[in-house]
């Protein structure tokens, strides 16, 4: 079972009514089927274990490249412990898909699976994006950058 500890102990992270979501400054929230609501900061998650990855990706204006570092979002999650269903079998985990949000409520699906050191083991990380002052997603390995979102403020397992 996939074990967490509170960080923080306030919620944020409320739909508005134009569909964008509001969070304090540079926060995100860890919510949903988790045994342990987390609020993350940017401070908190620099204080944890920090990964890099090089990423290349198609845009529309060409192809783009990066290096970026930050915590790995399995990290998060491994925190936030998915909650486990009366009877489920080992690997529970895998029947939850991970939304991540944007303040501008653009949400993209990560497999819990891409993610499980234990199966794929994808790098993709909670990064701060220093330009905005805020976390940003980054997945590795996609041809496209659609997954990549910025101004992150909910990471909810469903």
């Amino acid at each position: 079972m996939i074990r967490g500890r509170i960080i923080g102990a306030s919620l944020f992270g409320c739909a508005l009514a134009s569909g964008a979501f509001a969070a304090p400054e540079g926060g995100v929230a860890v919510q949903g089927q988790v045994e342990h609501a987390l609020e993350l900061t940017i401070a908190a998650l620099k204080a944890m274990p920090q990964t890099a990855v090089d990423v290349s990706f198609e845009t529309g204006h060409g192809t783009q490249s990066g290096h970026y570092t930050g915590v790995l979002l399995w990290q998060v999650i491994e925190q936030a412990g998915i909650v486990e269903a009366p009877g489920s079998k080992a690997k529970h985990h895998l029947q939850h898909p991970l939304v991540v949000t944007g303040r501008d409520g653009y949400s993209v699906v990560v497999a819990v699976g891409e993610i499980d050191p234990d199966l794929e083991g994808k790098q993709v990380i909670l990064t701060d994006d220093d330009e905005a002052g805020s976390v940003r997603l980054i997945v590795p390995g996609d041809k496209h950058g659609a997954r990549d979102v910025r101004d992150v403020v909910r990471v909810e397992v469903e």
